[in-house]
């Protein structure tokens, strides 16, 4: 054995807990996106901060397994409030390169119950005060393309 392996093998080995995967591919993800931001912000914060004190990926699994934690509540309770309106979403950004401006009719129903069933808002993060959010424009300025 050469010194490289003897030190990894005398190293011990600690055992972290396991977190189930979040079990979503990135239609989901980003149909959920806005709201995962706003339930899971302070686990985020943590996270963000933990990552800036020491790169090193190990030092931060106990922040990110609250992460993954967090973010599998939030998906499981959109399942189970507003599965239909979730499914229409990311299908819809699924089916279109995933984008958000060609599933806005989707988007209004499944923000809306968010908020009816689970009093979350989407909030996009810069949006200026006192002019009313792209995702709630009801005729924005650019539409469906002609194909």
């Amino acid at each position: 054995m050469s010194t490289s392996e003897q030190a990894v093998a005398t190293q011990p080995t600690v055992a972290q807990p396991k977190v189930a995967e979040l079990g979503t591919t990135s239609a989901p993800l980003k149909s959920a996106a806005f709201f995962l931001g706003a339930y899971c912000k302070e686990y985020n914060e943590d996270f963000m901060l933990c990552k800036s004190e020491d790169r090193d990926p190990s030092h931060c699994l106990k922040e990110g397994r609250r992460v993954t934690r967090c973010a599998t509540d939030l998906i499981t309770k959109m399942r189970e409030n507003c599965l239909a309106q979730f499914d229409a979403h990311w299908g819809c950004l699924e089916q279109n390169n995933q984008q958000y401006y060609r599933c806005r009719p989707a988007e209004r129903t499944l923000n809306t119950c968010m908020f009816e069933k689970l009093g979350l808002v989407k909030v996009i993060p810069g949006t200026p005060e006192g002019q009313k959010p792209i995702h709630e424009v009801e005729n924005p300025v650019l539409g469906r393309q002609q194909k």
